[in-house]
């Protein structure tokens, strides 16, 4: 196991990274395009990089299996930014891969489900960052986040959480034919007690 006290930071080719999870929002990912566009000269980058480590599981083959940032990976990729940073959290190469995977599942590093919210098999997590699937929902989560929709938590893949909300109440339509309409009523949803369950809800209370 590795401390998390100190971790070992390593830069790694991004095409190399292995995902933990299926989808990413493409919306999501366009604008960490633009923040990584923003950085105008090679030494604001290595900036950037430096604030935006990537935290990496070892696994079989000592692959790296990105475990959060899976849309700034991706959009490291689609700008050819050849490598990242990375952090390792855990070592588990010596463990065979059915194992690995469950023990990912097991500690809330995976998120195995598909863009229509439907929990598949693990051989269905892509083997690279660059096949992760949209799920419109997913940008419509972390757009509701910035909005003030809900309060950043620590709860493992929370933007999932809320996304599959919103999947059960507003049509994926209506999100591709008029973003900003779909969140008007997205945020109405994140406000109202049908979501006083969810991680990092800030709806109003009677206290």
């Amino acid at each position: 196991m590795i401390d998390p006290r100190e971790p070992i930071v390593t830069p790694v080719p991004v095409e190399d990274l292995r995902p933990t999870q299926i989808t990413v929002g493409m919306r999501e990912v366009e604008l960490k395009r633009q923040m990584i566009r923003a950085q105008d000269a090679k030494k604001k980058t290595g900036a950037f990089l430096g604030r935006h480590m990537v935290p990496v599981v070892l696994g079989p083959k000592k692959r790296n299996y990105v475990t959060d940032h899976h849309h700034l990976a991706r959009a490291l990729l689609e700008e050819g930014v050849k490598d990242v940073l990375v952090t390792v959290i855990s070592d588990l190469s010596a463990l065979d891969k059915d194992a690995f995977f469950f023990v990912l599942d097991n500690r809330g590093w995976m998120h195995p489900f598909d863009e229509n919210g439907r929990r598949r098999d693990y051989s269905a997590i892509p083997k690279t960052i660059g096949a992760l699937v949209d799920d419109p929902y997913r940008s419509m989560a972390g757009e509701l986040r910035r909005q003030g929709g809900f309060a950043k938590d620590t709860t493992p893949f929370s933007e999932f959480i809320w996304a599959d909300f919103m999947r059960r109440r507003i049509e994926r339509n209506a999100i591709e034919k008029n973003f900003d309409k779909a969140m008007k009523d997205a945020l109405a949803l994140a406000k109202s007690k049908d979501a006083d369950y969810l991680p990092g809800w800030c709806g109003p209370t009677s206290d």
